[in-house]
C-alpha cells in the first residue's frame, strides 16, 4: 500500500499523548466527597475521561444534563481540576521517545483535542510541551469539536503541512472519524481511555496499535524507509 511522505503526526491529548486520568479521577472523587457520596473506582472513571466533564458528571451523579444541578456540579468539577492539572499527569510511556524522534527527524508534531484551551494550554505549559508542538488546536479555538474536520484542518494550516501527509493518533472513534473527515490517516491506540464495551477494531482506523512502543517502532520504520522529509536521521543503538 502506498504511504505518502510523512510530514506531521498529530495527537489526541487525554488518553493518547498524555495520561491525565488520575488527576481527573482525583477531581471527580473530591467532588463526590463534597457531595457526601462514596468515591468511584479509578478504572471506571478512566474509561470516561476522553469524553470530558459532562461524561464524568453523568457517570458520578444522577442529575439530568439540562438541570441547574448538573451544570453546577460540572463547573465545580472543572474548578477542582483546573487547580490540580499536573499532579500525577504525565506523558504515556514511550511518548517522550516518540516526540524526541520526530523532532530529530524533522517531522512536525502537534495536538488536536476537544479539551478546552483554558485547561489544555496551562497543562502543556506546565509539562514544557507547548512550545515544542508545531500546533495545538482545541475545540473552542477551532470553532468545532472532533469528529468535525475543522480542528484537524486548522492544525494542518498552523503546522504548514498537507492533511494527506499527516497521521492522527487517538483513542476514540471520533478521532478516527475526524481524521478521515479531514483526509488524513488515523492510528487508534488500544491502550487509551476506551469506554467499556467499545471495540477499537470496529472503528475503521487505518491501523490499531496496542501501545506507544508499537507506534514508535512503526514511526522508526517510516523514517528508515525514507517516507519522511529528513533522510539525515539515523536511529541510535
Amino acid at each position: 500500500m502506498y504511504e505518502p511522505p510523512l510530514q506531521a503526526v498529530l495527537f489526541d491529548l487525554d488518553g493518547t499523548l498524555v495520561d491525565t486520568a488520575r488527576d481527573m479521577a482525583h477531581a471527580l472523587n473530591r467532588l463526590l466527597a463534597e457531595e457526601d457520596q462514596p468515591p468511584l473506582e479509578y478504572e471506571l472513571i478512566r474509561s470516561e475521561v476522553s469524553h470530558g466533564a459532562r461524561a464524568m458528571i453523568s457517570l458520578a451523579f444522577d442529575a439530568p444534563e439540562e438541570s441547574d444541578r448538573f451544570e453546577s456540579l460540572r463547573q465545580r468539577f472543572l474548578d477542582i481540576y483546573r487547580h490540580n492539572l499536573h499532579i500525577d499527569t504525565a506523558l504515556f510511556s514511550d511518548m517522550d521517545r516518540i516526540l524526541d524522534m520526530l523532532e530529530v527527524a524533522g517531522i512536525a508534531w502537534g495536538i488536536v483535542t476537544n479539551k478546552p484551551a483554558w485547561l489544555t494550554l496551562p497543562l502543556l505549559e506546565s509539562m514544557q510541551l507547548q512550545h515544542r508542538a508545531a500546533t495545538v488546536v482545541c475545540a473552542d479555538t477551532a470553532g468545532a469539536a472532533k469528529p468535525d474536520a475543522r480542528p484537524m484542518l486548522a492544525a494542518c494550516r498552523e503546522a504548514d503541512v498537507v492533511p494527506g501527509h499527516c497521521v492522527y493518533v487517538g483513542d476514540d472513534v471520533r478521532d478516527v472519524e475526524a481524521a478521515h473527515n479531514a483526509g488524513m490517516s488515523c492510528i487508534a491506540l488500544r491502550c487509551g481511555y476506551i469506554r467499556r464495551g467499545h471495540d477499537v477494531d470496529e472503528w475503521g482506523a487505518d491501523r490499531v496499535m496496542d501501545t506507544p512502543a508499537e507506534l514508535l517502532h512503526w514511526l522508526e520504520q517510516q523514517v528508515q524507509s525514507g517516507r519522511n522529509p529528513s533522510p539525515q536521521f539515523h536511529l541510535q543503538g
